[in-house]
């Protein structure tokens, strides 16, 4: 509404002057936009379960393989069979354009997921191209700081926190439990950062790390941050990304409903497959589509990253950025639906609700 989409096209003058009225400001809304999805990750990281049974990490594994994987390699297929190029950016080139449509059709948003389930309560259920190719150096380098980052978040740290809880040292974090946890949160955020990691990774390691402390150590603390997060910077970064859009000028409604249809059915074929070869029910297996085909955040980041570095067009861009916003609002409705009905989430093949 505040956007180049409606105040900007009928007081193009006044939105300049209240949203570029120096060269500065985009820094200032992108770093409250930035704060908001950080704080929004480290929330769900800490609402997430401590310990995963073999069954958690059997679905995990699976649905990994069959939702996220399998849809990026069809993707990756489908751009060489159907000519994107109307929709590459000047910068664009042979490699970098299907890479990108391979990762928009399997992303899914985490955040959006999880923010959901906070809405609903439900938590507690089970539930890099350029101009030129990187060398295999650097791809090594990266996954290997990737891969050490995550195990120093999912291992480490957390044991180093529950010593720290019963030691005599940990009046460290019972001085202030709200102070030791946000910083933390941005201590990861910056090695995630000095790493050349997405650094919503690294807040999201942090808060799974505290939810492994013993519950009465951080719950007020970790409560206190959950509302100011979902109260205010949360909706600012959600509010901040509709300012980018123009649906006027750049909406373009083929490629729109072309990608939305391809990616949500890649996606969701793959989820529900996933599920029936897991013993999954049918409702459970819905479930779990529907929720992975939500690309919220992830999906905004991977479109506005790859506009601003000239790889895709603009109506590319406005055309991701609404399915981001499309399939989450459809994952959100679903999952209320469900719960209204007083549906189970998600269910073993042939097992009865007990509801």
């Amino acid at each position: 509404m505040l956007g180049p989409t409606v105040f900007g096209y009928v007081f193009p003058d006044s939105e300049n002057w209240i949203f570029s009225a120096y060269p500065s400001e985009g820094q200032l809304l992108s770093l409250v936009s930035w704060f908001g999805l950080i704080l929004l990750m480290f929330v769900s990281g800490v609402e997430i379960h401590g310990t995963f049974s073999r069954e958690d990490k059997r679905t995990a594994v699976a649905f990994l393989l069959g939702a996220t994987i399998l849809p990026f390699l069809i993707g990756l297929a489908v751009s060489r069979v159907y000519d994107f190029s109307a929709y590459a950016g000047p910068n664009s080139n042979p490699f970098s354009l299907p890479i990108i449509i391979g990762i928009a059709v399997a992303v899914t948003s985490i955040p959006v997921i999880s923010k959901i389930f906070l809405d609903l309560k439900i938590m507690d259920s089970h539930g890099v191209a350029g101009a030129s190719a990187p060398s295999t150096s650097l791809i090594t380098l990266t996954i290997a700081l990737t891969v050490a980052f995550l195990i120093s978040g999912l291992l480490v740290l957390p044991r180093i926190l529950r010593w720290l809880s019963k030691s005599k040292a940990r009046f460290l974090m019972e001085t202030s439990h709200s102070r030791f946890a946000l910083f933390l949160c941005f201590l990861f955020v910056a090695a995630a950062a000095l790493l050349n990691i997405n650094i919503v990774f690294g807040a999201f390691l942090a808060g799974i790390a505290i939810g492994t402390v013993p519950q009465d150590t951080f719950a007020k603390a970790t409560g206190s941050i959950k509302k100011i997060s979902l109260a205010l910077f949360t909706p600012a970064y959600f509010a901040i990304v509709g300012l980018q859009l123009d649906l006027i000028h750049q909406f373009d409604i083929v490629i729109f409903l072309g990608f939305l249809l391809l990616s949500s059915g890649l996606k969701i074929a793959g989820a529900l497959g996933v599920g029936k070869l897991i013993r999954k029910s049918w409702l459970s297996s819905v479930n779990l589509a529907i929720g992975l085909n939500a690309r919220g955040g992830p999906g905004i980041v991977l479109a506005t990253v790859a506009f601003g570095a000239g790889l895709i067009s603009e109506p590319f861009f406005v055309a991701l950025v609404l399915i981001a916003i499309v399939t989450s609002l459809i994952t959100g409705y679903w999952l209320r639906f469900t719960q209204s009905r007083g549906w189970p989430l998600l269910q073993e093949d042939g097992v009865p609700n007990k509801g």
